[in-house]
């Protein structure tokens, strides 16, 4: 069974970035999740738009950009011109006044387009959305910090979303608290990809690729 890993990169040590990224791209990840906070949105900063266009440069593999930002109207562009086709931009409906013109600046410049949806927000508030985006990343925790607790009650948006996603043309994702149950349980159900943070990849104290190589024989 194919699934996509994405290492949540604010959780890297930024004191050896370069050799972060080399050592994931080696291991074999799929993509590089990066998430950009304002301290608006969510109570905290992570991720800039230097870090992203650094490591942009440092690998081919594709980029996720997670914007927790508010009125990413405002700044999106700063981010499109720093990516490439096939990169994939999330924004969080909530955040915009307007979001399908957010998202439709998203696919004009060939970049593919996600919605992030919270915790406290119903798969009905964002129902039509879901028929324009191309990736659905689905907040098992609160946004704004990296090592929370997976929040049971998710469970039943995912339920929701595998039931909509053949008809409406999109893919899953998994963003928080994502241990090896997580995986085991949801990528037969349908979840496409997982962002993996400290829960699994990060501060472990071993090489990554054999975390990625046990994640992935999970299902063999």
């Amino acid at each position: 069974m194919s699934f996509e890993l994405m290492a949540s990169m604010m959780c890297a040590d930024f004191g050896h970035l370069e050799r972060e990224v080399r050592d994931l791209e080696e291991a074999g990840i799929d993509s590089f999740h990066i998430d950009i906070m304002d301290g608006r949105y969510v109570q905290n900063f992570a991720m800039s738009l230097n870090d992203m266009k650094c490591i942009r440069a440092l690998t081919d593999r594709p980029m996720d950009v997670h914007l927790m930002v508010e009125h990413p109207i405002n700044t999106i562009e700063l981010f499109i011109r720093n990516l490439r086709k096939g990169d994939t931009i999330y924004i969080h409906p909530e955040a915009e006044y307007h979001p399908s013109t957010t998202i439709q600046r998203i696919m004009d410049a060939g970049i593919t387009p996600g919605i992030a949806i919270n915790p406290g927000t119903s798969v009905e508030q964002v129902k039509m959305l879901l028929r324009i985006v191309k990736k659905v990343l689905v907040m098992s925790v609160n946004p704004g910090n990296a090592a929370q607790i997976f929040l049971p009650y998710v469970r039943e948006k995912y339920d929701e979303l595998l039931v909509m996603k053949e008809e409406m043309d999109f893919d899953i994702y998994w963003d928080g608290a994502c241990g090896a149950d997580k995986i085991k349980e949801f990528a037969p159900l349908g979840v496409k990809g997982f962002v993996l943070g400290t829960t699994l990849l990060f501060g472990k104290n071993k090489p990554y690729a054999e975390t990625l190589v046990s994640v992935r024989n999970l299902l063999n």
